[in-house]
């Protein structure tokens, strides 16, 4: 199971990479910066999103509260 872990969370961080070097390659441009940043935001949160679900102790600490 750790080794899935940790191939999953290193396949999240080259995708991650990945998704950032397209980005730097796309126009300047008000269109191209505005998608280019929905792009790193949703590709790097990905894999934050995974860790911090790794690292739940419990069910409690994995739910988290909405208010």
């Amino acid at each position: 199971m750790q080794n899935e872990r940790n191939n999953l969370s290193e396949r999240l961080l080259n995708f991650a990479a990945e998704v950032i070097k397209l980005v730097v390659k796309l126009n300047k441009t008000a269109v191209g910066r505005h998608i280019g940043g929905q792009l790193t935001r949703a590709s790097t949160s990905a894999g934050a999103n995974y860790e911090e679900a790794c690292g739940a102790e419990s069910r409690a600490d994995f739910i988290y509260p909405v208010r």
